[in-house]
């Protein structure tokens, strides 16, 4: 009995072993394959059809005029995008959790005055 569980746990270590080092040949064939990393968009345009505009924060005046700049902060669009996925938030709600995790960061309460403790104002 012995004999046959190693034979066993071996035949599976080696065929796991084998699927792995070949995947980039059959992975292509499993349906419903999903992309692990998505691309972001590079343009203004491919940033609304990414879900990055809302009314609020409207990129359809850049597309309209033309706009040949490379689009928003690559950085910043792979984070809102994961919020969003994540969470299941709207883009405005997502970038608003994105600027108070950016300030919070950076010691900036969310209503926007400094965390710090020596921050004197005179208003």
């Amino acid at each position: 009995m012995a004999y046959l569980l190693y034979s066993l746990t071996l035949l599976v270590i080696v065929t796991g072993t084998a699927l792995y080092l070949t995947r980039h040949h059959w992975l292509h064939l499993i349906p419903g394959q999903t992309y692990i990393y998505s691309h972001l968009p590079g343009s203004f345009a491919g940033d609304m059809e990414a879900g990055l505009s809302s009314s609020t924060f409207d990129l359809g005046a850049n597309v309209d005029g033309g706009d040949a700049r490379a689009g928003l902060d690559d950085d910043a669009k792979r984070q809102i995008l994961a919020i969003m996925k994540k969470r299941r938030l709207p883009f405005d709600e997502a970038r608003r959790a994105y600027m108070e995790q950016r300030f919070s960061a950076n010691g900036i309460a969310a209503d926007g005055r400094p965390k710090d403790p020596k921050f004197v104002s005179f208003s």
